[in-house]
């Protein structure tokens, strides 16, 4: 049987409801998008269900489907900063990102169709049991010290999902910023899809239609922008930066309608999350607590606003009670198997190595809390804006959708 859809109050409890929002898999995520994208150009079932709501024999009879994913871009960012904007306009359905809510457990979702109860990759930071060590996942680079492993290893390896690209019968491209483009995440999970490179929006813009009037025949084309996250990051959603940047690709996504007129293509824009501000106050800091770090097998993984931790056997109950009389306020402390078991990171059978990626606690964090530990060579990231855990905000993304 299926696990139950992952309501708040069985895991969090009944003072949580409002305050946690479960990703969806049964009609209403990003992964069922992608279900219905599989199917529509003839890759078959990805064990999920379609996106409700969404007419599959119109993708199927479209001529071209272009997704773009903007990086960060969430749905109450575009109901209340965005209001009035074109995209708002166009705004078909707010869907729910996976769990965490994360670039490093969604972009996998892209380019494979399968969320993290499938392809593995559990955050920002995650620790391989096979490799006894843990990895920055998209870097594709050890976390102490940096150090690339593409020269030994694949990220495939050590997910062992197919690339949406080499399931669907539909010819695809990938068009992403010059410096992901060649990366060896983004290579590894290209498939059959041809890899195009660009610099900027114009780039971008470019570049698509380039690919679109290459097409013979069906084409789908998958594309990618992360400098929405990377300013909020850097000065917080809330910011100047990140609504002037917005207005650009708002006028970005009404260039795209006009490029693409009568050539019977069907424009997505969505997002992998969302975004919540946070101050250096909010930020509990490992460092700060020692006898907290001394319970700890290895470093926290996952990311600042779900973290996942290994706790040495002997030491789980004290762990429990120093989470409880320090950090009510501040953070839900769930046993991650308990997660997994109500289906927060997918449905269906697991991947093999899930149970060993999700650490023995999850540590949610509340409101706009983040907790952080730091390994030599590392510094803190201090970011203003930041994503990965369960508030409206960074769970609930748009789904932008234009007959072109």
């Amino acid at each position: 049987m299926p696990p139950p859809e992952p309501g708040a109050s069985a895991l969090f409890g009944h003072a949580a409801e409002g305050l946690v929002h479960p990703p969806d898999y049964y009609g209403g995520g990003i992964t069922n998008l992608l279900a219905s994208l599989c199917r529509a150009m003839g890759g078959g079932e990805t064990g999920y269900p379609g996106l409700s709501g969404f007419d599959p024999q119109r993708l199927a009879r479209a001529r071209h489907i272009v997704l773009l994913v903007i990086d960060g871009l969430g749905y109450d960012y575009l109901c209340s900063a965005g209001a009035g904007s074109l995209m708002a306009s166009h705004c078909r359905a707010r869907l729910t990102s996976v769990c965490p809510s994360t670039t490093t457990t969604a972009i996998p979702l892209f380019l494979t169709g399968l969320p993290p109860q499938q392809h593995g990759f559990t955050g920002w930071f995650t620790y391989f049991s096979e490799l006894g060590s843990v990895l920055a996942v998209l870097p594709f680079r050890a976390r102490l010290g940096g150090a690339s492993l593409e020269t030994v290893l694949q990220p495939t390896d050590l997910s062992a999902v197919t690339p949406l690209s080499g399931r669907i019968a539909w010819p695809s491209r990938q068009l992403m910023p010059q410096w992901i483009a060649d990366s060896c995440f983004n290579r590894s999970y290209s498939g059959a899809s041809r890899i195009g490179a660009f610099a900027d929006l114009a780039g971008l813009r470019r570049a698509l239609k380039r690919a679109l009037w290459r097409a013979n025949g069906q084409s789908y084309s998958y594309l990618y922008w992360p400098e929405f996250d990377s300013l909020a990051h850097h000065y917080g959603v809330q910011s100047r930066e990140v609504a002037l940047h917005f207005a650009e690709l708002d006028a970005l996504f009404g260039q795209l309608k006009e490029d693409l007129r009568g050539s019977d293509t069907l424009l997505l824009v969505t997002a992998d999350h969302g975004f919540i501000d946070t101050t250096p106050q909010r930020t509990i800091s490992l460092q700060n607590h020692p006898e907290l770090q001394r319970m700890l097998m290895t470093p926290l993984c996952g990311e600042p606003r779900f973290a996942f931790s290994y706790i040495h056997p002997r030491r789980q109950r004290d762990f429990e009670q120093y989470a409880a009389e320090r950090f009510a306020e501040q953070l839900w402390l769930l046993p991650s198997e308990q997660l997994l078991e109500a289906g927060w990171f997918g449905l269906g059978e697991p991947h093999p190595r899930l149970h060993q990626r999700i650490g023995h606690y999850a540590l949610v964090m509340k409101e706009n809390w983040t907790i952080i530990g730091t390994l030599p060579g590392e510094r803190a990231p201090g970011h203003i804006g930041v994503h990965g855990g369960v508030s409206a905000a960074e769970m609930h993304v748009p789904l932008i959708y234009a007959e072109c």
